[in-house]
């Protein structure tokens, strides 16, 4: 049998199937089976992606080696799919197969020395043992090496380590019938107390061992040392077994069948979905419904329905922080059946709850953008939350969308896929206009509660509170009669950090990032100064590093600046922080949601992972401390972004009995996206937005396409970037645009200099072919110190 095998070399000479001979020892190869194969002089990881009788090659093949896992991790529908995303999005195939996997089964390569006699082996390089090339770093053993592997004395290997450990731990069998146990027991000293105590409990639940050692411990009170000497006696027998680490082990797991009684907008969106489900239609939903609608319990309802049919269900999120309240919700409704993949969980606990979902031990999956590859069989239902969301779309390396790979998912296992927003992305909203997706609209309540009042309040006539002009004095007094009432306030600035920059009034010095074009930010609780693309960080200065005057200030907002005015103005508030600069942590989301849903906290203040999905009873005020933030981007979604989010925090408050009210603070109150946002109008907020768009030639009337040149030369990647542009102009026509090349907004990130293209077309067949021209041209461009990147339908063009 031949083995087809694409190798973990991301290149574009190795893109492509290589053909190994399977030997007869190696019964468990399949599709979607991780092997090590030989690769030239060394060893590699290779995913196999097809099985044959015959090849076509002439020569003698390579044997395949090794098979790592006992279970093949990729099923043969996401090896399909692989193939399919690495022609639409323009990436290396290996590259795409090793996104669906947890990072720690990605393959890690040692380099070592092997000594060839046994005299070498006893050379002070060695001691006995191979020496790791990967740790020799002095010219004088390099020396000797290379003299070692001249005279044929030692030779280079290459290792394949699978860094994936599956969690063991000691569990003990019983070795003898439970009237033997009675006859030892009798015959124990009465001081032996804590033998005895085993005994006892090994023979009045005999039938449930074998168990635990941790378990008997906790149980008994008992050491390890007890369990030790009973297996010296023969009592026990120890064996290493294997359990699940569990991130779920914080939430209540009472499966409760009842659920919320739906109104008739959401039983006519549920059974037009279930209808779909039963019938086995790849069919897209958009479900369009205003925040508090009810759009989980109709998620909820049609995950049940495909579990009744005896299919499996996969429903993403957009932010780690949504997915505690998410999971908890699930996880209530259907137990120990949920798994949860995203970035927030440990690297071993991705790696378990990834096995149990290949394993067919859990039917419904929560995750954020890439559980879209979770390998569940028969999938009867995929949810996307939220799906107007930015996130679901990857900005490096392999750059595909979460919504375009569910899309192919729902194909090959005929499911419905179901789109769920209350402001869905104008992309999604035309498709459904068109007829394309099926859309299905939530127009109240759920708990028949008007939506909250929206109070705009002009920055630039306003009176503010305190001295730093982030939070003006109807918004105080609003949170003080908040607070006053016991009460709950959430408040969004989308900037974290103290002060955005640092400015010499003496002598108009900026202080930037060493290896960005960009401002450090102020970061006052560390005392450092940060930059929020590379990470670099340096100390916070006391003189103007240019002139050393001591007038410099600190201008422009960020969360910790606006938590300590708060702090200052409402000295008895209990105010919680949430960005990334908090969030850090594992577990650092859920403690902080759990806190402030206890009511431990009376404000909570955050960016924009605070903005969605979360559901507080309590909160009756939602502040937004400016919402100009993303409307001053230079990006074509800019209104969209704005608009997206202004609504969606605006749900947040009165989701309960309460009356909820919103007070957005802005200096732009005419600005259509911030104006319906006031009034909630997604609506009118569509049609105006698609009038820009139509004037402007962008998405949803053009598709889009972006290259990006980058370089430590600036020069470098300016020039390659004419010579690109060149080419697409012979091979492009009208009506397609091409824009640019121009510096990226951010010129330079890491050192590394941006330029960019951007394609606009409407039908361009001449386009796909050239894109991959271009790709495969970058990797020669890369020996000359370029990158080459290849977006497609980019959600930021800056």
């Amino acid at each position: 049998m031949i083995a087809q095998v694409i190798v973990d070399v991301a290149a574009k000479q190795t893109d492509r199937v290589f053909e190994y001979h399977i030997p007869k020892e190696l019964t468990d190869v399949a599709v979607g089976s991780r092997v090590v194969v030989p690769f030239g002089r060394r060893k590699v990881q290779g995913f196999v992606v097809g099985i044959s009788e015959t090849t076509s090659y002439t020569g003698k093949l390579k044997d395949l080696l090794v098979v790592i896992d006992e279970l093949p991790p990729l099923t043969p529908e996401l090896i399909a799919l692989s193939k399919t995303l690495a022609d639409k999005i323009f990436s290396y195939r290996i590259t795409i197969l090793q996104s669906m996997l947890p990072r720690v089964m990605k393959a890690n390569y040692r380099k070592i020395l092997v000594p060839l006699t046994d005299e070498i082996k006893e050379n002070s390089l060695f001691k006995g043992e191979p020496l790791d090339l990967n740790e020799v770093s002095d010219l004088e053993t390099i020396v000797k090496i290379k003299k070692l592997i001249k005279n044929n004395q030692a030779k280079i290997e290459y290792l394949v380590e699978n860094k994936a450990r599956k969690k063991q731990v000691a569990a003990y069998l019983l070795t003898k019938t439970r009237t033997e146990y009675q006859e030892i027991l009798g015959e124990i000293r009465k001081t032996a107390k804590n033998q005895r105590a085993l005994l006892n409990n090994i023979v009045e639940k005999y039938n449930e061992y074998p168990k635990l050692g941790s378990t008997i411990e906790s149980e008994l009170g008992i050491s390890s040392s007890t369990l030790r000497a009973a297996e010296k006696k023969g009592w026990l027998l120890k064996k290493e077994q294997e359990i699940y680490r569990n991130p779920l082990k914080d939430f209540e797991s009472n499966a409760s069948k009842h659920s919320v009684r739906l109104n008739s907008e959401q039983l006519d969106a549920l059974n037009s979905i279930g209808t779909s489900i039963k019938e086995k239609e790849a069919k897209t939903f958009l479900l369009e419904g205003i925040t508090g609608s009810g759009k989980t319990e109709v998620y909820l309802h049609a995950i049940s329905t495909a579990l009744e049919q005896k299919r499996n269900a996969l429903m993403l999120v957009p932010e780690i922080s949504l997915t505690p309240q998410m999971v908890k919700q699930v996880k209530e409704r259907f137990g120990d059946n949920v798994a949860v993949l995203h970035s927030g969980l440990s690297e071993g606990e991705k790696y378990d709850e990834w096995r149990r979902i290949r394993r067919g031990e859990a039917q419904v999956v929560v995750g954020a953008r890439s559980a879209i590859f979770a390998p569940l069989k028969n999938i009867g239902l995929i949810v996307i939350d939220e799906e107007h969301e930015s996130s679901y779309k990857q900005n490096d390396t392999p750059r595909y969308h979460a919504r375009d790979v569910a899309l192919l998912r729902s194909k090959f296992h005929n499911c419905p896929v179901v789109l769920g927003s209350a402001t869905p992305s104008l992309a999604s909203r035309a498709r459904a206009q068109k007829g394309r997706y099926k859309l299905l609209r939530l127009t109240k309540r759920a708990n028949q509660k008007s939506l909250p009042k929206v109070d705009l309040i002009d920055l630039k006539t306003v009176e503010f509170a305190g001295g730093q002009f982030d939070l003006s004095i109807p918004l105080v007094d609003a949170i003080k009669e908040k607070i006053a009432k016991k009460e709950q306030v959430i408040l969004l600035l989308n900037r974290r950090g103290f002060a955005s920059f640092m400015l010499c009034r003496n002598c108009g010095f900026v202080l930037k990032c060493p290896n960005c074009d960009i401002s450090l930010t102020l970061h006052k609780d560390t005392g450092q100064m940060q930059c929020h693309y590379c990470g670099h960080k340096e100390p916070i200065p006391r003189k103007c590093p240019n002139c050393q005057s001591e007038k410099i200030r600190f201008l422009g907002t960020g969360t910790q600046k606006v938590q300590e005015e708060l702090e200052t103005l409402l000295p008895d508030a209990k105010i919680l922080r949430m960005d990334v600069d908090t969030t850090r942590r594992k577990g650092s989301y859920k403690k902080i949601l759990d806190s402030f849903g206890n009511r431990q906290a009376d404000i909570l203040l955050g960016t924009q992972m605070i903005a969605k999905g979360l559901d507080f009873p309590n909160v009756t005020l939602v502040g937004v401390i400016n919402a100009d933030t993303a409307l001053s981007l230079p990006d074509f979604n800019s209104s969209e972004k704005t608009f997206d989010l202004l609504t969606q925090v605006a749900g947040r408050a009165g989701r309960a009995e309460k009356t909820g009210r919103v007070m957005i603070q802005t200096y732009n109150p005419e600005n259509y996206a911030i104006k319906l946002a006031q009034s909630q109008d997604y609506e009118r907020f569509y049609q105006k937005e698609m009038q820009v768009r139509f004037q402007g030639n962008y998405p949803p009337f053009f598709y889009t396409t972006l290259i990006t040149i980058t370089s430590k030369n600036e020069q470098s990647a300016a020039k390659e970037a004419f010579v690109i542009k060149r080419k697409l102009m012979r091979e492009l026509h009208a009506p397609t645009i091409i824009l640019g090349p121009t510096p990226s907004s951010v010129a330079k990130i890491k050192n590394q200099y941006y330029y960019q293209i951007l394609v606009k077309y409407k039908y361009e067949p001449k386009l796909h072919d050239l894109l991959h021209q271009i790709q495969d041209d970058a990797q020669l461009a890369q020996k000359r110190g370029l990158n080459i990147y290849i977006d497609n339908e980019p959600e930021r063009i800056m």
